[in-house]
């Protein structure tokens, strides 16, 4: 029986009626988003019951993705995105003054730490890496330029969501499943509240392996001249190599003064 449930209804109930609104082309965009490091190959019987879309409709959206070039199939089942869908988010990063010119400061402070840096911002409920400068693999999951994580969960995130207006941040806080990544992982959102306020007072995230067991992480808010906090930098280390106090005592100021260099790079 096809799956008639539609998950988008949340997003496209609100355009019902606007003649203006192309709800095929929000499916394609809601296919393209089902593929996930995680899942790099998926079906449509897979993706029609992730999204809530129905096969028919997402086999046309794959025929269509196929035939422009950004998806395949080799043995006509199993779908997998391909390069050229990094066309899609390249004229995002080509125009975006903070992922474009944010690079040699990045590779200069992974450099002079000898530790991975990156930038993200808030997409949704999660974060998007915008720029990264990696000096070695901390994490058991490829992290890259587009790589999303749970917001709440990461160092970046919180940074990012301790800087909200209150209404976003209890609908926000509202919606999201809290799991269970590590014995260390914040398991409330009474505990995620605070841990946002004191974020917010101190100016930065501290990260202690909450994500994945070994890997500490320390951000900080990147702020344009306006004085809004539009993105976040971080430093993340191995948890056997790095203490918590060293990450406070050592990286924080070379990542704060980077992320003072940095916004002079922002525009509103």
């Amino acid at each position: 029986m096809e799956i008639q449930r539609d998950e988008l209804t949340a997003e496209v109930d609100p355009f019902k009626g606007d003649p203006n609104f192309m709800a095929s082309l929000a499916r394609g965009l809601e296919v393209i988003q089902a593929f996930t490091p995680q899942r790099r190959q998926l079906s449509i019987s897979q993706i029609s019951q992730k999204t809530g879309i129905p096969r028919a409709a997402v086999r046309r959206c794959l025929y269509t993705l196929s035939k422009l070039g950004f998806v395949y199939a080799d043995d006509g089942k199993n779908y997998q995105l391909r390069p050229r869908i990094l066309s899609l988010g390249h004229a995002y990063l080509a125009s975006t003054p903070l992922a474009k010119s944010t690079q040699p400061v990045l590779k200069h402070l992974s450099e002079m730490l000898n530790e991975s840096c990156s930038i993200a911002t808030l997409d949704g409920d999660d974060i998007l890496y915008i720029a990264r400068a990696s000096s070695s693999r901390i994490m058991t999951i490829d992290l890259d330029i587009g790589s999303r994580l749970p917001a709440w969960s990461t160092s970046m995130g919180r940074v990012l969501l301790s800087y909200l207006p209150e209404e976003q941040l209890n609908d926000f806080l509202a919606r999201i499943t809290m799991i269970r990544y590590t014995p260390q992982t914040v398991d409330s959102v009474s505990k995620l509240r605070e841990e946002l306020k004191r974020v917010r007072q101190q100016g930065y995230a501290l990260n202690d392996q909450e994500l994945e067991m070994g890997l500490r992480s320390i951000a900080v808010p990147l702020v344009n001249p306006e004085g809004t906090v539009v993105a976040a930098l971080n430093v993340g280390v191995h948890a056997g190599q790095v203490s918590t106090q060293e990450l406070r005592s050592r990286v924080l100021p070379k990542l704060q003064e980077a992320a003072q260099e940095l916004s002079l790079l922002l525009k509103s």
